[in-house]
């Protein structure tokens, strides 16, 4: 697995949005419990102080340490299968080349106009769906 890291720049300014949070969080809250407003607005502005203290806490220990937590993890179809083909029951052979964005230069290649499947010129039904093609 590979993952995707934020720099340390984009941490430091994490950590600027994260005390500008802070200080209207606590802004806000101590306001709004001070005028008398209704219960919800101090609620809001402690869980605000909390989210920002979770996000000041996460943006030091990316800047200050070695070991960052990961924005994004990649995995291969080996390491962990894709959930949207095991649900639509695709198998490797719909998952070529053609899905992934590899350009083919196959002239002899056509697509099935109700699934989407590559088929050759020479079928009459959809070996996917098993619709007669209108071609």
């Amino acid at each position: 697995m590979k993952s995707i890291k934020p720099g340390r720049f984009n941490s430091g300014q994490g950590i600027i949005g994260a005390v500008i949070g802070l200080v209207f969080a606590i802004f806000w809250t101590i306001t709004a419990a001070s005028m008398g407003a209704p219960i919800i607005f101090p609620v809001f502005g402690i869980g605000f102080i909390i989210l920002m203290v979770t996000e000041l806490i996460k943006n030091i220990h990316n800047f200050t340490n070695k070991d960052r937590y990961s924005e994004f993890d990649i995995v291969d179809s080996s390491e962990e299968p894709d959930p949207w083909n095991s649900r639509f029951e695709q198998t490797d052979e719909y998952n070529s080349a053609e899905y992934s964005g590899e350009a083919q230069a196959d002239t002899d290649v056509m697509y099935c106009p109700y699934c989407g499947v590559k088929i050759s010129h020479d079928f009459e039904y959809c070996p996917k769906c098993g619709k007669k093609l209108p071609f």
